[in-house]
């Protein structure tokens, strides 16, 4: 019982660090190379297919890899970036794919080629080179600030569990062995009852 139960904390402790590494801001340093438009169909829930225009930006690392962002609009949706200049991300990307400018290109989300996922660009921010490098200060602010709130919460439910629900477990436990005393002195009365002593 304890394999499951360790194997269900670490299933769910994955999936909240895998979220986590998914909506958190990264940045790449790039030299974008162009934009693209994409027409692609997405069947919403009740089967009716919806095409939409997708736009992406094509760029390239320092050793000659491609790398592909979206860039969609977050709207007020999760993840909270609340980007709406899809438009002027674009513009300003192919203002930089006529340079040689090195960029560094702000995004969240994963590349799973099998699911065509692409990460979604937030923000462009031209650099001197593919060296440079930035410290991700809202991730560890973020994570700091979410650590203190999670170990917040957990000391919260250790004090009203030793308050409320320990008391309780406590008369339970005295109540199950007083009821034990009893079925066994009950027990006891039965068998000399019958032996005749």
């Amino acid at each position: 019982m304890a394999y499951v139960k360790w194997g269900v904390i670490a299933a769910v402790l994955a999936a909240f660090v895998g979220l986590l590494h998914w909506s958190l801001p990264q940045r790449d340093i790039v030299q974008i190379v162009g934009t693209d438009v994409k027409r692609e169909d997405v069947t919403r829930g009740d089967g009716e297919i919806m095409s939409r225009d997708v736009r992406f930006i094509n760029a390239r690392t320092e050793e000659g890899r491609p790398r592909v962002y979206r860039n969609e609009d977050t709207g007020w949706g999760f993840p909270f970036y609340f980007k709406f200049d899809t438009g002027d991300l674009t513009a300003e990307a192919q203002s930089l794919a006529k340079t040689d400018q090195w960029v560094a290109v702000t995004h969240y989300g994963w590349r799973i080629p099998l699911f065509s996922m692409f990460p979604n660009a937030v923000s462009l921010r031209e650099v001197t080179g593919p060296a440079a490098s930035f410290f991700p200060w809202f991730n560890v602010i973020f994570l700091t600030v979410l650590a203190l709130a999670l170990f917040a919460i957990y000391r919260r439910i250790q004090r009203f569990r030793r308050r409320r629900i320990d008391p309780v477990l406590e008369d339970i436990d005295e109540s199950w062995d007083e009821m034990g005393d009893r079925a066994s002195g009950l027990w006891q009365r039965v068998r000399r009852f019958f032996s005749g002593r």
